[in-house]
């Protein structure tokens, strides 16, 4: 008797606390990321086993490996994202190495290795003040030209130099029971060499654009969305691996943590997994049933029903004046209740259940809720209570496709997962995911015969606890959490392809030609307020605005007034934005040029989407811009610069006001804002800025800048003057060692701009770098020089100057032919003498970096990336939806792209659909076969017309070909 006293005062003690209120342990935001620590200088020691470390985990060969979850979509491979074209070979994909020109367009990796955990955002490495001593700006020999790189992009490890004090294990350093770099592999099919060197590379706070461009051979040539995938998903691990460390001093605190716990979370391998662990332990939980049998003292006999189950007699656990105890079947349901919790948080156990349901026809199923039917029956009857939605019964219809819904979950499309999740959050649908009955009896009978088979020989009754135990724990506990692992997932794998569509119609969007060399008026078409109109100079200066009634009474004196405008400032092109009285200022424009009514100038027009520019022409930045114009007058010098120059105009409204993909409020706003952020920066990045005279605002997005660092530039070339070469940027405050290292290479210096700015007048001011340095505060001790380097109107970095000094010494060239044609013959002729890797070895660099210098010195001055995108289409005639016949051909570009399809604009005022099922594999460019999304924006397509609803406003399309 003195020993159940004893174990009635343990359990006494050991159910005590939950008696005690404590704080509740909140979740942290889905959005919240970890930033990579940066050791101080200080601390910087040499360390050779992370180098070798990083070496190890190269492996031979870049074939794909498929998705950690079996049910996913397999995110891994480049393919298209239709369930028809999905084909068996696509596991065993190669990246290749891209053009420079081109690697950061078409996305061979989609966006999969994470939209991840799509609550999570991305976060840029942080802005730290940096020591601003001089010799900090000095680029060492780059260490990446000191290592053999030639295997790179055959999928061999690039060793590269470790920096200092950096620990000597990533899954030291996060605390886990798994390596970080190779779950990093694991998830995002990339080899586990290029995932240490990205790491390194973030730790470094590296920008994606700067690895992109001058990291090649250290991150195997992979394109801008891929490296983003990686970096996310790192930061996702990092993430976790803070909150299951948060968890654990908690659990500590708490005095309920226990070894075998302790280990079973740092084994989670994702925040589903950490919180099914977690769960019954959170503050304010209800105690559960293990734990409260735990509380009993029942652990020893659970624990002995396994390992010893001859030596167990449950009768001796009865306790009668204890609540629990109180009798054998009491005793015996709480050691299967334990049981059933080892059971739920076995990872071996919860190993086998997921392979189990892998190889099994798993479905998602949705229904009408009975609250949508009740809404929908009291609107019909007119009994609809005053209060209630007004747009409840028009939302019901929106989702009769999926009243009886049900899909395998391996084929279920993003779209449909999205819609789905929006219809159940409004209360129309009510989803279900059916796993079938055999993984039940699969398991059980591998948990009764394998994993919890007691190890000797046990008696019936208790091979009945068990297997009760593992009944109950497969209903009440794992198989809820695995219909929340498979809705998470499928919502993740769905938010991923969403996202990747926003970027890559932004990006579409943003790399569109400029039309350079010619007067363009802007309109806002509009009816009872007029249209506004702004004409500008080739510079995209405002030369004149004015408000034209076109389609109110008067129309000819109106059109008198703008045939003057435009004989005036021989204006010729007129870009309409595509708003309210789009379709009527069109047929407006067309009558005229058809009626030669601006003769002798062949005028053209052409429609453009005005997404955004009623916000922008309101925001403080247009206010300062513009701060004398009408806020209307400032929308119709949008619309005109949106032709004129489309990077420089839309980086100024926020990428979710530019009307591009679908399902924008059903994905995480963090990770959207941050994936778009992202791809702004890559474009202004790729295409470059000439620092003398470009926005502050288009500033702010040049890899390694900022609001501030943009402010400071802006200031220093007013006080000072234009900057003479690159170098003076070390001269602007709060520009460090590291910021000017990720910016320099995207930063241009163009001779022209500078001879014609230093000859229109300037206020007082020296470029002189003594000058300079009196006039920056902190700076003082930095010294410039303040002459003219043709280099730093290319793209090659000044890290690689010397390098790009000793390639025109061996070609016989100079600085001063750059862009020539006598400079290209020369470097043509010595590349087919010797290849680039040989040349790469004669002037002691990589082929990679030698390829961009070998750009930088044949492009010609002012060469544009963008000149090989297509332009908007100006065009003289109007077509009409009554005009279209099924069979007709016509020409078009691509207005949208969504998961569903893709809308073309063919000038008939309504975009007209091409299904996702008519854009197959055979009628895409070879490039583009591997893309998860075909068509983006801008994408010129000849289609032919399969149907035309003019009621409703709707043309179905069938691609026939992507014109080149």
């Amino acid at each position: 008797m003195s020993a159940t006293r004893e174990k009635n005062a343990a359990a006494t003690r050991t159910a005590k606390p939950k008696e005690q209120k404590r704080p509740k342990v909140t979740k942290g935001p889905r959005d919240a990321k970890p930033r990579a620590p940066r050791k101080p200088a200080a601390e910087q020691k040499t360390t050779s086993k992370r180098a070798k470390d990083a070496a190890e985990a190269g492996v031979p060969g870049i074939k794909r490996k498929k998705s950690h979850a079996g049910f996913e979509k397999d995110q891994c491979e480049a393919q298209t994202d239709f369930q028809e074209e999905k084909k068996t070979d696509e596991s065993d994909i190669t990246i290749k190495p891209k053009e420079e020109r081109l690697s950061f367009i078409v996305s061979q990796v989609p966006g999969t290795s994470n939209w991840g955990d799509e609550g999570s955002s991305q976060v840029h490495p942080p802005v730290k003040k940096e020591n601003l001593k001089e010799e900090d700006f000095t680029f060492d020999e780059p260490c990446l030209k000191k290592q053999k790189t030639s295997g790179a992009c055959q999928g061999q490890p690039t060793a590269r130099p470790l920096l200092e004090g950096q620990p000597c294990s990533l899954k030291n350093e996060l605390n886990m029971n798994w390596n970080v770099t190779e779950l990093l592999s694991a998830l995002t099919c990339v080899e586990k060499w290029v995932c240490a060197n990205i790491i390194l590379l973030l730790r470094e706070e590296n920008t994606v654009p700067f690895m992109v461009r001058y990291r090649k051979e250290m991150i195997n040539h992979l394109d801008a969305d891929a490296v983003r995938d990686v970096q996310i998903v790192y930061e996702e691990l990092c993430s976790l691996a803070k909150k299951t460390n948060s968890v654990i001093q908690t659990l500590k605190k708490d005095g309920v943590l226990t070894p075998e716990l302790e280990k079973t979370m740092r084994s989670c391998r994702s925040t589903d997994e950490l919180d099914h662990v977690y769960s019954p332990y959170k503050k304010g939980s209800k105690l559960t049933k293990a734990r409260r049998a735990k509380a009993l003292g029942l652990e020893a006999a659970a624990s002995a029903l396994i390992n010893a189950p001859q030596t167990l007699d449950l009768s001796t656990w009865v306790q009668p004046a204890t609540q629990g105890l109180s009798s054998l079947k009491e005793v015996t349901t709480g050691v299967e209740h334990i049981l059933a919790d080892m059971i739920a948080k076995d990872p071996e156990t919860l190993t086998y259940v997921k392979a189990l349901c892998e190889k099994s026809f798993v479905t998602i199923q949705s229904s009408v809720s009975k609250t949508a039917l009740k809404e929908k029956e009291q609107d019909k009857s007119g009994s609809k209570k005053a209060g209630a939605e007004h747009g409840k019964p028009k939302d019901i219809e929106k989702f009769h496709l999926y009243f009886e819904f049900t899909c395998n979950i391996q084929r279920i499309q993003p779209h449909q997962t999205l819609a789905i999740n929006r219809g159940e959050s409004l209360k129309i649908l009510t989803v279900k995911v059916n796993i079938p009955d055999r993984v039940k009896s699969d398991f059980t009978w591998w948990c009764v015969n394998n994993r919890w088979r007691p190890k000797s020989m046990a008696k019936e009754e208790h091979k009945a606890i068990i297997m009760n135990a593992v009944d109950d724990s497969y209903k009440r506990l794992i198989l809820p959490f695995l219909t929340r692992s498979y809705r998470t997932k499928l919502t993740s794998a769905a938010e991923k392809e969403s996202i990747a569509m926003f970027v890559r119609n932004l990006r579409q969007r943003l790399l569109v030609c400029p039309v350079r060399g010619c007067v363009i008026m802007g309109v806002d078409p509009g009816f009872r307020h007029g249209c506004k109109l702004a004409i500008l100079s080739p510079t995209s200066q405002i030369i004149h605005t004015d408000v034209l009634y076109l389609h109110n009474a008067g129309q000819q004196r109106e059109a008198e007034k703008l045939r003057h405008l435009m004989t005036k400032y021989s204006c010729t092109k007129v870009v309409i934005g595509n708003g309210t009285a789009c379709r009527e200022t069109e047929t407006f424009f067309a009558d005229l040029i058809a009626r030669r009514f601006f003769h002798p100038l062949d005028v053209s027009y052409c429609i453009t989407n005005e997404a955004g520019a009623s916000i922008y022409s309101v925001s403080p930045e247009a206010v300062k811009e513009m701060p004398d114009l009408d806020p209307n007058l400032r929308s119709a010098v949008s619309i005109g610069r949106r032709v004129q120059d489309p990077l420089g105009e839309l980086v100024k409204i926020d990428p979710k006001h530019l009307g591009i993909g679908t399902y924008q409020h059903d994905v995480s706003a963090g990770a959207l804002k941050a994936a778009l952020e992202g791809v702004v920066q890559e474009c202004v990045s790729f295409v470059g800025v000439d620092i003398n005279i470009c926005s502050e605002i288009l500033m702010r997005h040049v890899a390694g800048l900022n609001a501030g660092r943009a402010r400071n530039i802006t200031e220093w070339r007013e006080q000072n003057g234009p900057f003479t070469n690159r170098e003076q940027l070390k001269l602007v405050k709060g520009m460090g060692p590291k910021s000017y290292q990720q910016c320099a290479g995207f930063i241009r210096i163009d001779p022209q701009t500078l001879q014609s700015v230093k000859s229109s007048p300037q206020p007082a001011a020296t470029v002189t770098g003594k000058a300079a340095t009196k006039k920056c505060k902190g700076k003082t001790g930095v010294k410039t020089a303040d002459s003219l380097n043709p280099l730093d109107q290319t793209c090659i970095h000044p890290e690689s100057y010397s390098v790009a000094q000793r390639f025109l010494s061996l070609v016989d060239g100079s600085v001063d032919q750059i862009g020539s044609a006598v400079l290209k013959h020369c470097v043509e002729s010595k590349i087919k003498t010797n290849s680039v890797e040989e040349l790469a070895r004669v002037v002691d660099s990589t082929p990679e970096t030698l390829k961009i210098i070998i750009d930088g010195l044949t492009q010609p001055p002012g060469f544009d990336i963008r000149q090989n995108f297509g332009q908007p289409d100006f065009k003289r005639g109007i077509v009409s939806i009554s005009d279209l016949q099924p069979g007709t051909v016509l020409t078009g570009r691509v207005d949208n792209t969504t998961l569903f399809g893709s809308f073309v604009d063919i000038g008939v005022g309504r975009s007209g659909l091409i299904h996702k099922s008519k854009i197959t594999l055979d009628k895409l460019p070879v490039s583009q076969r591997r893309r998860s999304l075909a068509l983006g924006p801008g994408e010129r397509v000849e289609v032919r017309v399969l149907n035309v609803d003019s009621q409703r406003g709707r043309i179905s399309l069938d691609l026939i070909r992507v014109l080149q």
